[in-house]
């Protein structure tokens, strides 16, 4: 073997990295595990623990120490579905963008064109302002939008002479910077919430803001957080000489009260918590650090005083600083009445928005001099124009800020009545900057400089610039995973991938002896390397991406197969071992390329097209072929050499797998006549039941919401649609999910689907709660109902898809499977070298996506388990056309080896005996990944029952359209072609 050592390496090279990114995870787990006994079973306590952590290294390899935080970026990230949580999509409003660059303009033609684009937004894929663009172009052929956008704040973009298409472009970029600036709010807003892992990204061009919330027990506060609007304003601040004298003050009054709170007598704390209740919560919240027995590697003792976590500061705009997780305790103490008393009345404490640069764990707290009315001195209403941009001197960055001209004149007094103080800019209660005054400003335009780098200049340009734009973030798709249904997600993921893993092991040991131990030790090789490098890209494990792996496994095996199949060929032909495993594996390398490179395309279509969940099943699929590859190729390769250089025997079989499938004579072209008679019958069923019943969308497809609800007896699907009757009368349907003793019911409605505004969720599962209650043995609050956190009762997950999202992921989907079928069948005929292959294949796969897809109609609602047609529907048939081609190529690529051992045998000769001399093949990799499949169909839950279900009946189908199908198709066009030729036919 070639280039030995140099695989060794590599194949060491890569087990330490994977070792070392799955390392991680298992510190985190241990930090995790110490807090858990430290709080003894108090949470409060538990998470101001791992608050503490965050900033202690926790791993410490010599050369690099790690962080808790930074371990827990690294640690395996899980999906909603294993751990609960939210996943929402945002869109931002950029119809009230556009009424507020036009300064809410009456003109008829833009309010009618507006009123069409927002119609037209259910049904389109494109986005508002090219909707926008065209209506109006319609509604007014020979209208001006400069006349219309010609504003005030726009005058330097837009002048009178400006064309439509010019303004378009102006209100494309201001959009975008409002989308930026909301982009940015959120990422800051979602920071600050606490959640470890939170993902959120633009989507695209959309104006669109996917966001993963993990662990989210309260998911309507945080409707409330992301769709809040963004609050930009100018604040003048105290200094930190005006406050230091009040902050001593301040630290003996904490002191006192930290004393008075631990002393032994019983009236001594009652009188402290009467006068001061707050201070009792503190001391709760502390218990940890305040009773000595802070975490290892946190700093030891106790909290005695309001210094001991708060540094405050003599001089300059910032008054103190803090580690990020003292914050929380420093606003307890600073909110106690008593120490209240001791500040100015209208004093407000506010954080900065990051920390400082060195210490991003450390953050600085300014005072905010407040007004008589409670309003800002100035708000972000005035700013016409921000940019970020070098610094004219000096290696930093500035902000070139431009005013209209009221907000020039409140800035100009502004700035002269506060020359050498500080003036905060304050979005959402943080202070993004906080610049010193050199002199008044005059005109509007002036610099906020600092220690800015030019990426952070920029952002508070946007932020600046896109203040005055009142761009509301609506959810328009939404989906809660309560923490009950996450953990038995990951009971049965867990239960169904050990199962399936041990009988794909056993399976490959019984069948193949010796060789199939080979092929186990490469397929947990295989799992390890998949692991790894699926922490190592950052990627998200959910149910569908475990069901991945699991097929991964039960794909991985197919290299294998191909390989030993191809070495028994070569040793029944006498040839000896060494000579027969080097022939093997050079004879299998094309078919399991060109069979693993196809099921990648459909994985990558899968990744492009595809959202949440069915990402993450196509990033473990992609990296699993992958993987699978090279340790089918190359690791089993190595172990081979090994064993023979020390004159180990290697069996590949026993006495009754030696000859399975090998002697099989069957003509199966000579069948083609009946199974297209077979399958154009079944066809046209599978037609009739789509024309007749249609299919049970899901609501990725309809719009409409979605709940799965937990009883606490046993209760009939009627009974529930009989309460839920009353009070939603549109697209109502209700079913059983799970086993009827799992006592759960999925609930689907479309009221009131299309309406964004706020409350509107919160309201529905009001109306809910009020029908079901009474359907409880117990009673049940409403919070307990929604939330699900302290009972297993209620609702356990939650979904919400609007219009304009639905109508995406249905045009999104059909694009996907009509490119898949169209890059798989250009890869056939080039690989090939005949169009004919590749029409036969893709032939082959349309009738298997076809009868999958036909028997969702025909089925649902006879089986007791769910068949709705959602995204992981469509990801099953992208899966099953990857999986079904792979099989093809196998049988194409033998062909093609016979034309080129076997001239002399005509073409049907030929296709027969390639069909059955790799039938054992297609037998042993069919089976084993249906057998693995069904293990995740028994034990992997509900959730992914239906999708494995459509995975089982495509393995099945298309095991059945390689030998019947496809082989024939393309048998026949090349009989055709030849008869045009006027080549000689063998029949």
């Amino acid at each position: 073997m070639q280039n030995k050592g140099a695989l060794k390496f590599l194949a060491i090279m890569l087990a330490i990295a994977c070792a070392f990114q799955l390392s991680f995870s298992f510190v985190t787990h241990s930090v995790r595990s110490d807090a858990a006994e430290a709080a003894g079973g108090n949470s409060a306590v538990e998470q101001a623990y791992l608050d503490s952590m965050k900033s202690q290294v926790v791993y410490n390899l010599g050369l690099v120490k790690y962080t808790y935080a930074e371990c827990q970026e690294k640690e395996i990230n899980l999906g909603l579905d294993l751990q609960g949580g939210m996943n929402i999509t945002l869109e931002i409003a950029v119809e009230d963008v556009l009424k507020a660059l036009s300064n809410n303009s009456t003109d008829p033609a833009f309010v009618q064109a507006m009123a069409e684009a927002k119609k037209a937004m259910n049904n389109s894929t494109d986005d508002f302002i090219t909707l926008f663009a065209n209506a109006y172009r319609s509604v007014a052929p020979d209208g001006r939008l400069a006349a219309i956008f010609g504003t005030y704040e726009l005058r330097s973009k837009i002048t009178p002479e400006s064309t439509n298409d010019q303004v378009i472009k102006v209100l494309r970029e201001s959009c975008d910077a409002a989308i930026s600036n909301s982009f940015n709010v959120l990422s800051t807003r979602i920071d600050r919430f606490g959640v470890i892992q939170p993902n959120i990204q633009r989507i695209g061009n959309t104006g669109r803001i996917m966001v993963e919330l993990p662990g989210i027990k309260d998911p309507e506060r945080v409707r409330k957080l992301l769709q809040g609007t963004a609050s930009l304003e100018f604040w003048t601040t105290y200094t930190a000489k005006e406050l230091f004298p009040m902050m001593m003050q301040a630290n003996e009054e904490v002191s006192a009260l930290l004393a008075a709170a631990d002393s032994t007598a019983t009236t001594a704390a009652a009188d402290t918590a009467k006068a001061a209740p707050d201070s009792t919560d503190i001391l709760a919240a502390l218990g940890a650090a305040r009773d000595g027995s802070a975490p290892k590697g946190a700093e030891a003792g106790k909290v005695t005083s309001l210094f001991s976590v708060f540094q405050p500061m003599q001089d300059g705009g910032v008054i103190g600083m803090a580690q990020s997780y003292d914050t929380a305790k420093v606003n307890t103490y600073l909110n106690m009445p008593q120490v209240r008393s001791l500040f100015p009345r209208d004093v407000r404490f506010m954080w900065g928005i990051k920390g400082i640069k060195g210490s991003p764990t450390v953050y600085e707290l300014y005072a905010i001099k407040g007004s008589n009315d409670g309003r800002p001195a100035l708000d972000g209403s005035v700013i016409t124009d921000a940019v970020g941009q070098h610094a004219q001197t000096g290696s930093s960055a500035e902000v070139s800020m431009s005013m209209n001209a009221t907000g020039a004149k409140i800035w100009a007094r502004l700035t002269a009545d506060n020359v050498g103080r500080y003036i905060a800019v304050v979005l959402d209660g943080y202070v993004y900057s906080c610049p010193i005054v050199n002199g008044e400003i005059t005109g509007g335009h002036s610099q906020i400089s600092g220690d800015f780098t030019i990426a952070e200049a920029k952002d508070l340009a946007n932020i600046l610039q896109a203040g005055r734009l009142p761009a509301p973030a609506q959810i328009v798709q939404e989906a809660v995973v309560g923490p009950s249904l996450g953990q038995e997600s990951i009971d049965a993921g867990m239960t169904s991938f050990v199962l399936a893993f041990l009988l794909v092991l056993v399976y490959m040991l019984f069948f193949y002896n010796t060789a199939g131990f080979v092929a186990n030790i490469a397929l947990l090789a295989n799992l390890f390397f998949l692991f790894g490098v699926l922490v190592s890209f950052g990627a998200v494990l959910t149910l569908p991406g475990i069901a991945g792996i699991v097929l991964t496994m039960g794909m991985a095996v197919d290299a294998n197969v191909i390989i030993y199949e191809r070495v028994k060929e070569e040793i029944h032909s006498g040839k000896g071992l060494n000579l027969s495993i080097a022939d093997g594996f050079k004879n299998a390398y094309s078919a399991i390329i060109d069979g693993q490179a196809t099921t990648l395309i459909t994985g990558i279509v899968l990744f492009i097209f595809g959202t949440g969940p069915v990402q993450g099943f196509a990033t473990t699929l992609i990296i699993g072929i992958i993987t699978s590859l090279f340790c089918a190729i190359f690791i089993t390769r190595l172990i081979f050499v090994a064993m023979l250089d020390k004159g180990r025997n290697i069996r590949f079989w026993n006495r009754i797998t030696e000859y399975f499938m090998a002697n099989t004579h069957v003509n199966f072209l000579k069948l083609r006549k009946v199974s297209y008679t077979v399958s154009g019958l079944v066809m046209l069923v599978m037609v009739v039941s789509l024309a007749v019943r249609g299919l049970s969308y899901g609501v990725d497809f309809s719009g409409g919401r979605a709940y799965v609800v937990r009883f606490d007896r046993m209760v009939t699907a009627n009974e529930v649609r009989d309460a839920l009757d009353k009070v939603f009368s549109e697209g109502l349907e209700v079913k059983q999910y799970g086993n009827k003793d799992q006592m759960q019911m999925r609930i689907v409605t479309q009221y009131r689907y299309e309406d964004d505004g706020d409350g509107v969720t919160n309201e529905i599962n009001e109306m809910m709660y009020r029908a079901l209650a009474p359907l409880y043995e117990q009673k049940i609050s409403i919070d307990d109902f929604t939330t699900t956190v302290s009972n297993p009762y209620g609702i356990i997950s939650a979904e919400k898809v609007g219009p304009s999202i639905a109508h995406d992921i249905k045009v999104n989907s059909l694009i996907a499977v009509v490119f898949s079928l169209m890059a798989i069948g250009i890869y056939i005929a080039l690989r090939f070298k005949n169009w004919q292959y590749g029409m036969g294949g893709v032939i082959s796969l349309f009738h298997d996506a076809l009868l999958t897809i036909g028997i969702f109609s025909l089925l649902y609602g006879l089986l007791p388990f769910n068949l709705t047609v959602d995204q992981s529907f469509i990801a099953a048939i992208l899966t099953i056309i990857g999986y079904s081609i792979n099989d093809k190529v196998v049988i194409f690529d033998r062909i093609r080896e016979n034309m080129h051992l076997f001239p002399r045998r005509s073409r049907k000769e030929n296709i027969n005996h390639a069909i059955n001399s790799t039938l054992a093949r297609t037998i042993n990799t069919s089976g084993s990944t249906f057998v693995v499949l069904l293990a995740i169909f028994i034990f992997g839950g509900e959730v992914i029952r239906g999708f494995v279900f459509a995975l089982m009946f495509g393995v099945a189908i298309g095991t059945y359209s390689s030998m019947f199908i496809a082989t024939p198709v393309a048998y026949d066009l090349l009989t055709r072609k030849d008869r045009k030729t006027g080549k000689a036919i063998a029949e």
